[in-house]
């Protein structure tokens, strides 16, 4: 994860974008959130290396709260993201300080807050670094849907232990979670049945383009309004 695929096309971050509010303490962690606060779904939606300021990110949560749901975008990095050009600072030094452990750990309180405001139902949808993020709470049963985009860190060991209903979208072109992994997923998938699953790879695109996509850029911004609406149909189907 520490290569150049994972972190480029950083985003242009900002603390003021999007339509929602930034809350200093949503189950013990800055946050943004979007929607109807008196929702009975939420999801919660943890953002890649470059943490919760991005824009897009942003777009994505507004969206999703927009078909009823409360959208919970917490800052699991702290207000550090990866630095792509902080030479003192490579990825594998930043990610001791973030791991995705610890963004497990702390995602349960902001469950538990959910439920507290009367939440029944929890999806999660995690990009890259937070895909691991998800994976490990579909594996603990502490969601009820799980989105994996362009995922990394994710074994096919951690597919095995997977409770719930979990979607993975994938990229044609990424070798930190390359079609040949994403299948491996899907092959462990298909064998428990108790399991509900939908795996896709997307042609034509990279690791990080349902999030890291550049506005300007009509057939990226298509595929990642695609990954979105996968996402949200899985959410719709699931979340009750």
């Amino acid at each position: 994860m520490a290569s150049s695929l994972c972190c480029s096309n950083p985003p242009n971050l900002s603390p003021t974008s999007g339509e929602g509010t930034v809350v200093d303490d949503f189950g013990g962690i800055k946050s943004y959130i979007a929607g109807a606060i008196d929702s009975k779904r939420a999801v919660i939606l943890i953002s890649d290396v470059y943490g919760f300021e991005a824009p897009n990110l942003r777009k994505i949560a507004d969206k999703i709260a927009a078909s009823g749901y409360f959208v919970v975008v917490p800052d699991f990095i702290h207000g550090d993201p990866f630095k792509l050009d902080d030479s003192t600072r490579p990825f594998p030094v930043w990610l001791q300080s973030h791991t995705t452990e610890k963004g497990f750990e702390e995602a349960k309180p902001v469950i538990a807050a959910l439920k507290e405001k009367g939440v029944t139902s929890v999806g999660a949808a995690g990009y890259c670094w937070g895909a691991k993020v998800v994976t490990e709470l579909a594996k603990a049963a502490e969601i009820q849907a799980a989105v994996l985009l362009h995922p990394s860190l994710v074994s096919v060991d951690d597919i095995k232990e997977v409770k719930c209903p979990i979607s993975i979208l994938g990229a044609e072109t990424d070798h930190l979670s390359p079609p040949e992994l994403v299948k491996q997923y899907e092959a462990v998938l298909a064998e428990k049945s108790e399991v509900d699953y939908f795996v896709k790879i997307f042609p034509g695109v990279a690791h990080g383009w349902a999030v890291r996509y550049k506005a300007d850029d009509a057939s990226a911004v298509k595929s990642a309004d695609e990954a979105r609406t996968d996402m949200l149909e899985w959410f719709n189907k699931h979340l009750i």
